[in-house]
């Protein structure tokens, strides 16, 4: 008789106490959404957009959307966890600019260096764009209740310190938990989203301002835009490799054929996610200081995130971080020079020719594959452009909520199935494992 896999999963003590330490996390993120800033009127918010809605696709519509509502509250958490990942890619760029800074983290505890710089970013980053929330809270009538100096002491305060929980939260996770901290609880904020959205669907039909065909059709491209997504995140080229034998110590290895993998999207969702991060921090500057600084509010309404401005340069930092993230983890200098120190070749291909080899495998498959993740990232636009749709609803049929959907679960199911392996469980699906490659 099989097994449930669902059970095995909680009849493992290990894997039981990870994912319930998880839930446990997410639960305090989502918990603390709620929680608004002390000093705000909470009906003056609930007013204010009430009457923003209908108008478009705003900055506050769109950071709201991945902060799972918490900006619109004005909580604790309405920055979500973007500054630490605007400081992270900060600081990888950094890396390739200054040769002392690379040199640093290429030494003993060079890393935790590094990951201690971020954090201090960081507490940089969310201090400017919690002080752009103060500013940007003086425009929206009798939201404030407090004096205006206190009031920006204490939200500066307490948005940073959110931030910085939730950064905390995220390394927890890494450690204690399953799955990847940080991409987690962007994804609970996604998910958290989605009650409403499919609600705002059904009354949209009803009211008659959608029309049940292109529900129906949206509907049907969007089955079909996860099934290319899976796809995609899964697919893989296969390099051949070939090991001669070799004396290691008092042993004597075999010649063996193996291979190494390069996935379609090697950087999987993370230049979707930088580039949104890159954007979303001069907009909410942008939004914050907007009533005050007059060229700020034309910067704000050119790069709304339903303008095409918005659109080019998010598709053109996309390909970037594509290239970007893939160079800094997959170096074919590093993968030649450890495939020629263990007697490796690649057939038909001469020694010193290998990295040549592999810049061009990685650059043709790359392309292909950053250009798929700009479409996807696009289609929320060209949904609500086409069809009339909810902005809530076109967020969750595509772009980046679906990306990190899509990427985070399978990346969860991943993990969830070498714990159940492991400890010789069926895996999540019949044939007992995922499928993790796909030849091209």
């Amino acid at each position: 008789m099989a097994s449930n896999p669902i059970a095995d999963i909680f009849r493992i003590r290990d894997l039981r106490e990870r994912v319930l330490f998880t839930l446990a996390m997410l639960a305090i993120y989502r918990l603390g959404a709620t929680i608004p800033i002390p000093g705000i009127n909470i009906n003056a918010l609930r007013l204010y957009f009430m009457t923003q809605a209908g108008t478009g696709v705003s900055v506050t519509d769109y950071l709201d959307f991945f902060a799972g509502g918490a900006f619109s509250r004005f909580s604790i958490f309405m920055l979500g966890i973007m500054p630490y990942i605007s400081m992270s890619i900060i600081m990888q760029l950094m890396l390739l600019v200054f040769p002392a800074l690379k040199k640093i983290s290429e030494e003993e505890g060079g890393r935790k260096k590094i990951q201690n710089y971020t954090r201090y970013g960081t507490v940089g980053v969310a201090l400017l764009q919690s002080f752009a929330v103060t500013v940007y809270a003086d425009s929206i009538p009798d939201a404030i209740t407090i004096s205006r100096g206190l009031y920006t002491f204490v939200s500066i305060l307490s948005v940073t310190s959110g931030t910085l929980f939730l950064m905390w939260i995220g390394e927890q996770i890494n450690q204690r938990g399953i799955g990847n901290g940080i991409s987690l609880l962007i994804f609970a904020g996604i998910v958290a989203r989605m009650p409403n959205a499919f609600w705002i669907l059904i009354q949209s039909v009803r009211s008659g301002d959608l029309n049940p065909v292109f529900l129906l059709a949206v509907m049907g491209m969007f089955v079909g835009v996860v099934a290319l997504v899976v796809y995609e995140q899964r697919g893989q080229r296969k390099i051949p490799v070939h090991y001669a034998k070799r004396v290691v110590g008092r042993r004597m290895y075999g010649a063996q054929n193996t291979y190494v993998p390069f996935k379609i999207n090697p950087s999987g969702v993370i230049p979707v996610i930088f580039a949104s991060s890159i954007l979303t921090f001069p907009l909410q500057v942008a939004q914050g200081f907007g009533p005050e600084v007059r060229w700020l509010q034309r910067v704000a309404f050119w790069m709304r995130p339903d303008g095409n401005l918005y659109l080019f340069i998010y598709t053109v930092l996309i390909v970037f971080f594509a290239y970007f993230y893939t160079q800094v983890t997959l170096n074919p200098i590093e993968i030649s020079k450890n495939i020629r120190e263990n007697g490796g070749s690649i057939p038909g291909i001469r020694s010193e020719k290998m990295e040549e080899y592999f810049t061009r495998v990685l650059n043709r498959i790359i392309l292909p594959g950053a250009i798929f993740l700009a479409f996807i990232a696009v289609i929320p636009s060209l949904v609500q452009r086409w069809f009339n749709f909810p902005m809530e609803v076109a967020f969750l049929m595509g772009g980046t909520s679906l990306l990190i959907m899509v990427g985070v679960d399978l990346d969860l199911m991943s993990q969830i199935e070498g714990h159940l392996r492991m400890h010789h469980h069926e895996g999540l699906t019949k044939r007992g494992r995922i499928k993790s490659r796909r030849s091209l």
